[in-house]
């Protein structure tokens, strides 16, 4: 569905509502696929006009910011846990409202499951919404939230399960 970001997708008409979405996309997003810092996906069904982005990166939290009632529990001897960070999704105005939010975000959690099964162990995709909006979004979705923290996250467990409803 999606594909890496390039310099041939059209991405200067994009406008979701979130001017800092929007920006990311337009002037960040390849400097940090250049730097190595996250990978861009985009959705540019008609013409390489981008309408639809999210980016991926690797990230590691304290074992003591894993929920502690939470099973699995991961080994102690881990101090800092393995994570992909969904760390921006957005879909253009124009294509709101028709479900391709969703679909981005089941595409993110197949391939980061696919990379934490092939290549890049994860135990779960992190999220930190922009706002109240994005939270529900995500939390509509199954995404779990963190204790006293406005992030929430979705086991790679739970991931693997859908996965397989995919296939």
């Amino acid at each position: 569905m999606t594909e890496i970001l390039t310099g041939s997708h059209q991405k200067n008409h994009f406008s979701c509502g979130y001017p800092a979405l929007d920006e990311y996309l337009k002037k960040q997003a390849g400097q940090d696929m250049r730097r190595k810092l996250a990978v861009c996906f985009v959705y540019a069904p008609v013409g390489n006009k981008v309408i639809g982005y999210y980016t991926l990166s690797s990230l590691s939290i304290p074992h003591n910011q894993w929920p502690p009632d939470f099973k699995p529990e991961p080994p102690r001897s881990y101090t800092d846990l393995p994570v992909t960070l969904l760390g921006r999704l957005a879909v253009d105005q124009s294509a709101q409202g028709m479900g391709l939010g969703s679909q981005l975000l089941i595409d993110a959690l197949v391939r980061s499951w696919q990379v934490a099964v092939s290549s890049i162990g994860s135990m779960a995709v992190f999220v930190d919404p922009i706002d109240e909006i994005a939270r529900s979004f995500y939390q509509h979705l199954g995404f779990i939230p963190l204790p006293d923290s406005k992030k929430l996250f979705l086991p790679m467990k739970t991931i693997e399960k859908l996965v397989g409803m995919q296939k």
